[in-house]
């Protein structure tokens, strides 16, 4: 036979079984086997390699199941169903204040009836201002509400709602201090008379 009708790779093959690498026999069997490895050795690593394969693929489905059960608690629409109706209950307290609105502004800066209120008359003017940041506050907190309503994503709603929520206990925080402090000058004002 020709050198140049010789497939390289029956050159490579006939090379290693003269130099005993390769038996003819494992050569063979490996021709009739469906695995194209020559050797037992080859054959081995290729089922550990697939092996591997399938344990990586089955840890990271673990780690999938895991995460998800972690994150069940947020996620899950019977939690998700909870604090929305508690956000809906507490958005219509806020809506029936919003309709209030001027009620409330009148009665804060004239007494009615001429009673007086529990806030002195020069601390009127603030306790307005501070009853229109609140509104704004309100007004702020319902389109906030509204994005997330129509927002697909449970996680920042979550997110949104209770950074409003601590925003507004910030303010009645705030509405508090104001109070404590005209009760108290108030107090002055009583006992200096």
């Amino acid at each position: 036979m020709l050198q140049w009708d010789v497939s390289p790779a029956a050159s490579l093959l006939s090379r290693c079984v003269s130099r005993d690498m390769v038996s003819q026999e494992e050569i063979d069997s490996a021709s009739s086997r469906l695995s194209p490895a020559f050797s037992s050795h080859l054959h081995e690593a290729e089922l550990r390699i697939r092996t591997q394969r399938q344990l990586d693929q089955l840890q990271l489905q673990t780690e999938l199941l895991q995460t998800e059960k972690k994150n069940a608690d947020v996620t899950h629409t019977f939690y998700l169903a909870r604090r929305f109706q508690m956000f809906q209950t507490f958005c219509g307290h806020l809506q029936n204040l919003l309709k209030d609105q001027n009620s409330l502004r009148q009665r804060l800066m004239r007494p009615l009836g001429r009673t007086n209120l529990p806030v002195q008359a020069h601390l009127h003017r603030f306790v307005v201002d501070l009853v229109k940041v609140l509104l704004d506050f309100i007004e702020t907190l319902e389109e906030k509400l509204d994005t997330v309503r129509c927002s697909p994503a449970a996680i920042d709603h979550l997110a949104q709602l209770n950074t409003s929520l601590a925003r507004l206990l910030g303010t009645v925080g705030e509405v508090a201090s104001l109070s404590n402090q005209v009760l108290q000058r108030n107090g002055v004002h009583n006992s200096s008379a």
